[in-house]
């Protein structure tokens, strides 16, 4: 069976992009198609799933302002899931800065995104027709900067991530070192903040994932080469932190700094990625508690794995090197969570997000 996996990219040590591509996936080889445009977008760096599967969702970027900055879009677009085309369906403008992540929540309604650069968190309604309204929320952070003062210099939002509950969205600030949460209202698309709880010091949390429970969120740490588990209070939304340990083999000393997260369908594992050892940590994860204990540290296929994704079975990972330009593709076993390497590696510009669309 095949399905399409859709490549966000960005521009970067490979050279200019064109947008969004679109790769034929072999679930019982791992093999990867040649990689054809599927959208043209300047900077499609994040993608997002509508939870029909009939949308798709792009940061992006509209042009240029008269000082050279990046003026922010978020784009809409009608997936073929059968052939991976996408059709545009329209834009919004951020009010600012390009966006770094974005989610849509369960209802569909409401899209949620963070700017890294600009500092904010903001959201858009989603109609019927999967098409973005206006701006509905902009929200600034602030705080006590973490102590890094070279990366953590301002306010750096990195991710959004949803309670499976879909009461409340989290998002990682890199710069202040803390998980903020906000409380949902899917109707008009607006967040009510509900707390903000810290990470460890210097850490610079950047991406999160929640067990299938909702008890628990596991959050990679980008400056600290660390995962972090809290538990959640569903009823609040409040963190407490469980535990902290580290993605990268005993005695790695260079330099590292993590990025992508993701949890095993089953629940069982938890991955992670290192940018710099260029690897793919593996978790063994206990469901009663929350707590990780490491598998492996397997090499990721490329270099700079910025972001990776299972698919929907559990049963493959496909990694994006950002700085080899290539994605490599990883059986996934399924009761240990250990990574072989399968097929070849597919060369694609500038891949910094993988997205699984529904299979045909």
């Amino acid at each position: 069976m095949q399905s399409t996996l859709l490549i966000g990219t960005s521009s970067g040590p490979g050279g200019p992009n064109q947008g969004i591509y679109a790769v034929k996936f072999d679930s019982a080889t791992g093999e990867c198609s040649t990689a054809r445009l599927a959208a043209a977008v300047a900077n499609p760096g994040f993608l997002a799933a509508h939870p029909s599967g009939r949308f798709i969702y792009s940061a992006g970027e509209s042009g240029r302002s008269p000082d050279g900055n990046a003026i922010g879009a978020m784009f809409a677009y009608a997936l073929d899931s059968a052939s991976g085309s996408l059709a545009p369906l329209n834009s919004s403008p951020t009010g600012g800065l390009a966006a770094t992540h974005l989610a849509v929540d369960a209802t569909g309604r409401m899209l949620v995104a963070a700017s890294y650069h600009g500092g904010q968190v903001l959201a858009f309604p989603i109609g019927s027709d999967g098409r973005l309204g206006a701006r509905a929320a902009f929200i600034p952070l602030s705080g006590k900067l973490g102590p890094n003062a070279q990366r953590q210099e301002k306010p750096h939002p990195h991710s959004v991530t949803f309670s499976p509950d879909n009461h409340f969205a989290y998002v990682c600030d890199l710069g202040l070192d803390r998980i903020f949460c906000f409380r949902l209202d899917p109707a008009t698309a607006t967040l009510t903040p509900a707390g903000e709880f810290a990470a460890p010091a210097g850490a610079g949390p950047r991406h999160s994932k929640f067990s299938a429970d909702g008890r628990f969120l596991y959050v990679i740490n980008e400056l600290s080469s660390s995962v972090s588990v809290f538990a959640r209070d569903a009823a609040t939304g409040a963190l407490a932190l469980k535990q902290t340990l580290s993605t990268l083999p005993a005695g790695f000393t260079a330099y590292n700094i993590c990025a992508e997260i993701q949890i095993h369908p089953g629940d069982r594992f938890v991955y992670g990625s290192n940018r710099g050892h260029d690897s793919l940590a593996v978790f063994a994860r206990n469901e009663r508690d929350g707590t990780l204990s490491l598998v492996e540290v397997a090499p990721c296929g490329g270099k700079h794995p910025r972001h990776f994704a299972l698919s929907p079975d559990g049963a493959w990972l496909v990694c994006a090197g950002r700085d080899s330009n290539n994605l490599a593709s990883f059986r996934v076993d399924a009761a240990t969570g250990r990574l072989s390497p399968a097929g070849e590696a597919v060369g694609i510009p500038v891949p910094t997000c993988v997205l699984f669309t529904p299979a045909k």
